[in-house]
């Protein structure tokens, strides 16, 4: 569990979101990377999740364009989905 704060903030939001689906993908992203993420990353993610479950997700996805406030690497790592833990 995240120490500071601000973290502790992000975090509950973005696995709190009111999906299971959304939990995991949001949520699961912010807790394999938020730790390492500096300023500017927290911000994009913070303003993330100011967006709406439906449209992050399609974005994720793929199924949707990206918006270009949105565009780089903070999605492309979220496009990835490969930190989702998946139980059998």
């Amino acid at each position: 569990m995240h120490q500071d704060p601000r973290l502790r903030r992000i975090g509950f939001r973005a696995s709190h979101r009111g999906t299971k689906e959304a939990d995991l993908m949001i949520g699961g992203f912010f807790d394999a990377h938020g730790a390492t993420w500096d300023e500017g990353q927290l911000a994009w993610f913070e303003a993330l999740l100011e967006e709406q479950d439906v449209d992050i997700m399609a974005w994720a996805l793929g199924t949707q364009p990206v918006p270009d406030r949105y565009q780089g690497p903070m999605m492309d790592a979220m496009r990835r989905l490969d930190f989702v833990p998946v139980e059998d």
